[in-house]
């Protein structure tokens, strides 16, 4: 559907970088092959969920559901084998919460761009 690059600090600490990358998936359109791991994270300023999934062998983040957004699912950018497909060209990128951004981050031109999230 889009690419959401969030900025938010609990991205930031999720993947020990300035922000986190998002493929953004209608639910049905994701089938994972075995059982996945999950922990629940509360966000600190909406209040509301995220059900994180990973691996349970080797612990790589494989995306998450949202509170927020019933329906859609996230993989994370990085897990995919050949990422090079994920491209501005072709996708929406949306860089969100970019309140918390890293001063050290560039935002290129010709993106989405949001201070908290693009759905409140």
């Amino acid at each position: 559907m889009h690419i959401t690059v969030c900025h938010c600090t609990w991205c930031q600490r999720r993947t020990g970088a300035a922000f986190g990358i998002e493929v953004v998936y209608k639910d049905e359109q994701i089938v994972f092959d075995g059982e996945l791991s999950h922990y629940t994270h509360k966000s600190d300023e909406s209040k509301r969920w995220l059900k994180v999934f990973f691996c349970p062998n080797c612990g790589t983040n494989l995306g998450f559901i949202l509170e927020a957004a019933t329906g859609i699912r996230t993989i994370a950018a990085g897990t995919f084998d050949d990422p090079s497909w994920i491209n501005a060209k072709d996708y929406t990128f949306k860089h969100v919460y970019l309140k918390s951004k890293q001063t050290w981050s560039e935002i290129p031109d010709g993106v989405e761009k949001y201070q908290t999230h693009f759905r409140k």
